[in-house]
């Protein structure tokens, strides 16, 4: 095992005393290629171009000596240190940290940035990164080659963005572009980048917010509120009690991408965004459409609404992770599980009306639930029934996929 294993982060600006004395003491190096060739590295040191992290480590276990790891920015935000850290390699390092590239990328837009969400594309979680673009206002993406600018751009297509695009932070090569979302696929990016995205209200206090990201107190407490909270006019399948089993069994998430088919007034559409998470509302009503989009700016969400019919809309959509069937019946229900979305949620009227959406579900490979939701509202002032509802929940979850 290495005697002495030290993380340098670098950002491009001349190293620190104590970066340099671990350097001059180093008989292992790793880094990327610019870090390889920097001065201070000793000749007599052996060299490791840094590709996998984890193929490094091993060899920075094996070896007996000092080593010295070198990375970009901060090695402790989404860097290096945590595979280094990892149990299996048994290494204690120590860190001299740098300026993290997000901070650089904020400071070079003249932006604060305690209230944007920072997430790593790669080509696992790139379709992840861009709900998060979809549904917030402010988002620093660190990229990674086939998951840069222009794949970016590309995912977000019917979603006005900005884009600040910084290039090679810290270099001589270092480049600030600024371009909408819808033309950054024109355009070779050079790597390493990170893309900062811009849209929609802002909507952080005066004087500043008091938790970095989103703030989870905005807004009024509490989701499923009464019809009121949302303008009113909300129809049958958007009642309060309905709406709130149908989000406890979608869980909507920082990271999903949420299709509400049939969203009426667009109370639930609103209720899944304001958990974070991505949405498209879809309604074939333009009047419908036209409150989901009054709704969601009273509440200061983002989401996407499009105007049309189901199924034959869907086609164009992009994968949902879970959705929510307001209308449409098995038709709609078919269309939207032939898309694989990890959890679905409808409702019915009559008990043949749900056993046909049920066994469609099944027939699909869902695990499906079936509840009977009564719900009466009473006039606390002479406790008399006010308004009484009742509907069938169907949902469905895809046994793989569950957790």
């Amino acid at each position: 095992m290495a005697d002495r294993v030290t993380v340098i982060g670098w950002d491009g600006s001349p190293l620190t005393a104590a970066a340099r004395s671990a350097l001059g003491a180093a008989t292992l190096v790793a880094g990327a290629a610019h870090h390889l060739a920097l001065p201070e590295v000793p000749a007599t040191a052996e060299r490791i171009r840094l590709g996998s992290v984890a193929l490094a480590a091993r060899r920075i276990a094996a070896h007996r000596g000092t080593a010295v790891v070198l990375a970009d920015g901060d090695p402790g935000f989404f860097g290096v240190v945590r595979t280094l850290r990892a149990p299996e390699f048994g290494l204690e390092v120590e860190v001299v940290p740098a300026v993290s590239s997000v901070a650089a990328a904020f400071a070079r837009a003249g932006m604060p940035w305690d209230d944007a969400h920072v997430v790593v594309a790669h080509r696992r979680t790139l379709r992840r990164a861009v709900n998060v673009c979809r549904a917030h206002t402010k988002v620093a993406v660190l990229t990674s080659p086939g998951a840069g600018p222009a794949e970016l751009g590309l995912l977000l297509e019917g979603v006005h963005r900005t884009f600040v695009i910084c290039e090679e932070l810290g270099t001589d090569r270092e480049q600030v572009t600024v371009v909408t979302s819808d033309k950054a696929a024109d355009h070779t990016w050079r790597d390493p980048n990170v893309v900062i995205v811009i849209g929609g209200p802002a909507t952080a206090a005066d004087g500043g917010g008091w938790i970095a990201g989103r703030d989870p107190g905005a807004g009024p407490r509490g989701w499923a509120l009464p019809a009121g909270a949302y303008g009113g006019g909300l129809g049958e399948g958007e009642t309060d009690l309905l709406r709130t089993a149908q989000l406890a069994r979608l869980g909507p998430r920082v990271g999903d991408l949420v299709w509400d088919i049939g969203a009426g007034g667009g109370a639930f559409a609103v209720d899944a965004a304001r958990c974070g998470a991505a949405v498209i509302a879809v309604d074939r009503d333009p009047d419908a459409c036209g409150r989901t989009t009054a709704t969601a700016r009273r509440f200061g969400v983002q989401l996407q609404v499009v105007h049309g019919t189901a199924p034959h809309i869907l086609e164009n959509l992009p994968e949902p992770d879970v959705v929510r069937v307001g209308g449409g019946g098995v038709a709609v229900v078919s269309a939207v599980a032939d898309r694989r979305p990890q959890r679905i949620v409808a409702h019915a009227a009559t008990r043949d009306s749900a056993e046909l959406v049920g066994r469609d579900l099944t027939e699909h490979g869902y695990d499906v639930e079936c509840a009977l939701l009564q719900s009466v509202e009473l006039d606390t002032r002479a406790w008399t029934e006010k308004e009484r509802s009742v509907a069938f929940l169907l949902s469905g979850r895809l046994p793989e996929r569950s957790l």
